[in-house]
């Protein structure tokens, strides 16, 4: 037993030390790491579109590949295509059949392997689902498939029913191939154009209203409904607005949803609410720290309602004296009668 045995001293002295260095040193091809360098940082894993491989049977699975740079190579695969040998003359097997040029017209997904006399699937390598049912069906993916007297039957039995491994690889495949026709894509589309609709809605609204405001008019009319020879100014000014400016008319109106016309009472009240909410920022930014003088009236009506006007008087920055007329406010006064 001892001959299997190399004893070093507990505690070695100087010359055994200088034979284990040299003894060390005599195997130049030894790691020996560094304790004293920090550990290096993992390099950034950058995909060259040059080095993929070709032939299928001699490429690495697509699940080797790194998750970060799995879709570029994807990408490198789908663009070169499958791998389809021209002016080859392929080599017979032991039942003296060969693989047929012909079956890549008939077969989209059909790729041949030169290294391993062979047929592959591009599809199911760039997106074979991981399912159970694929366990032990990698003979287009991996092995490759070489009974050709029996390769049409194969190749419709591995494209399958609908729901087929087969055909949802080619789904992914589709849809990789094609993003900007992808589910997502189309609604982000289509919701980008149903803003800028309701945008273009609601800027020709607010052209109206502020035009209104700005010239004192009534808004609403007595009879607003569709048969009516006069909506009201808001409803008339709208559809005279719409009907010469191109873009306001393809986003407003007929052309709008039903239950987005942006002309109902309540939508129109709180966007005169934010107009006047804007301008009194906008005077309240132009008094600024000035002095400024408040003058007020009332009148009350036979219900008791006393309506109080506001208006605010101040010098500008320019010298000029500015008066602005706030809000009405409407409040009822409580009569007490003592007995």
């Amino acid at each position: 037993m001892d001959k299997f045995l190399i004893k070093r001293p507990r505690f070695p002295s100087s010359t055994n030390t200088h034979v284990l260095n040299l003894n060390s040193a005599a195997d130049s091809n030894a790691f020996i790491p560094d304790t004293n360098t920090p550990t290096q940082k993992r390099a950034n894993i950058e995909f060259n579109p040059d080095s993929i491989i070709s032939d299928p049977g001699a490429r690495i699975p697509i699940d080797e590949y790194d998750v970060n740079i799995r879709d570029q190579v994807r990408r490198a695969y789908i663009a070169k295509g499958p791998f389809r040998p021209v002016d080859y003359t392929f080599p017979k097997n032991g039942d003296s059949r060969t693989f047929q040029a012909n079956w890549f017209g008939e077969f989209d997904w059909l790729e041949y392997s030169i290294h391993k006399d062979a047929a592959f699937c591009m599809w199911c390598y760039l997106f074979n689902p991981k399912r159970a049912d694929n366990s032990g069906k990698n003979a287009f993916t991996t092995t490759g498939f070489k009974k050709w007297k029996k390769a049409l039957n194969k190749f419709r039995s591995h494209i399958g029913l609908v729901g087929s491994s087969h055909n949802e690889a080619t789904r992914r495949y589709q849809a990789f191939k094609n993003q900007k026709q992808s589910i997502s894509h189309v609604f982000s589309a289509q919701g980008h154009e149903i803003e800028v609709d309701y945008r273009r809605r609601l800027t020709a609204v607010l052209t109206v209203i502020r035009l209104l405001l700005r010239q004192g008019f009534g808004f609403r009319g007595h009879d607003e409904s569709s048969d009516s020879l006069n909506k009201g100014n808001f409803l008339e000014i709208l559809e005279w607005h719409c009907e010469n400016n191109v873009g306001f008319g393809k986003a407003s109106r007929s052309n709008a949803p039903g239950n987005c016309q942006l002309t109902s009472p309540k939508v129109e009240k709180e966007l005169v609410r934010a107009c006047a909410s804007e301008t009194r920022s906008l005077i309240f930014a132009d008094i600024g720290n000035s002095f400024f003088t408040l003058m007020v009236d009332e009148s009350r009506d036979i219900s008791l309602k006393e309506q109080m006007a506001v208006v605010l008087r101040y010098v500008n920055k320019h010298g000029e004296v500015i008066e602005r007329l706030l809000p009405t406010f409407i409040y009822t006064v409580l009569k007490f009668f003592v007995g």
